[in-house]
């Protein structure tokens, strides 16, 4: 079953009025509960793809099609709406909120879809039991590793039941082990939950561990391989 539909997908940037082509015509379909990395050299254009399949930035032409809605098409404030209920993300730069406890920064989006406090807590709690971190859950972020700090993130993105995770970069700050460790994590969560993840990556052993993986240069694709 397809969740993700990319049709005939452009961007091009007008820098100093010569008009780079970031995607060239990107046409591809994600089944529900893959497990997927985008891969190429710098400038390829997967953080561009990852952007605009996350609804955080217009393609110049072309549309993505979402569980039978294409975002693409949504107004700027129907988008956020569909980002913030449909789609989870993992940044390379952790992006939690430094105040708040790693409790607190996974019941922050729940709070945002107006979800009662109750059902915050006890969702919370069960993912950061999940991402090994239950004791850690009245622990600010500063107070936490690197690799704790991602699994926070994690928790948060997985919060929302979204229809798929996009990762961008996700272990390009942890150690190998600990790379390794949350890498297992999002396996273990793809198999047992069927969670659809996309990742954008250089990392060897996020290849390794996808189960396709889609390979991009100057902005169009050149590879997908499908591993059992």
């Amino acid at each position: 079953m397809a969740i993700i539909e990319i049709k005939n997908l452009y961007k091009v940037y007008d820098e100093r009025k010569v008009p780079v082509r970031a995607l060239d015509g990107i046409n591809l379909t994600i089944e529900k509960g893959e497990f997927l990395a985008i891969v190429g050299p710098s400038g390829s254009g997967k953080t561009t793809l990852l952007n605009i399949l996350g609804g955080l930035d217009d393609p110049t032409e072309g549309s993505v099609i979402v569980d039978g809605v294409e975002i693409t098409a949504l107004p700027s404030d129907q988008r956020i709406e569909y980002r913030l209920h449909h789609i989870g993300f993992v940044f390379q730069a952790y992006n939690l909120i430094p105040v708040l406890t790693a409790m607190e920064n996974v019941m922050f989006i729940l709070e945002l879809q107006g979800k009662h406090k109750e059902e915050r807590e006890s969702r919370s709690r069960a993912l950061l039991q999940a991402v090994g971190l239950e004791e850690r859950a009245h622990d600010r972020p500063g107070m936490l590793s690197g690799g704790q700090q991602q699994r926070v993130a994690v928790a948060r993105a997985l919060a929302t039941k979204p229809s798929f995770i996009l990762a961008d970069e996700p272990t390009a700050n942890l150690d190998s082990k600990t790379a390794a460790g949350l890498l297992d994590l999002m396996a273990q969560l793809n198999r047992d939950e069927k969670m659809t993840f996309l990742f954008s990556t250089h990392d060897p052993h996020v290849m390794e561990k996808a189960r396709r993986i889609i390979t991009i240069q100057d902005g169009r694709i050149v590879g997908d391989e499908k591993r059992s």
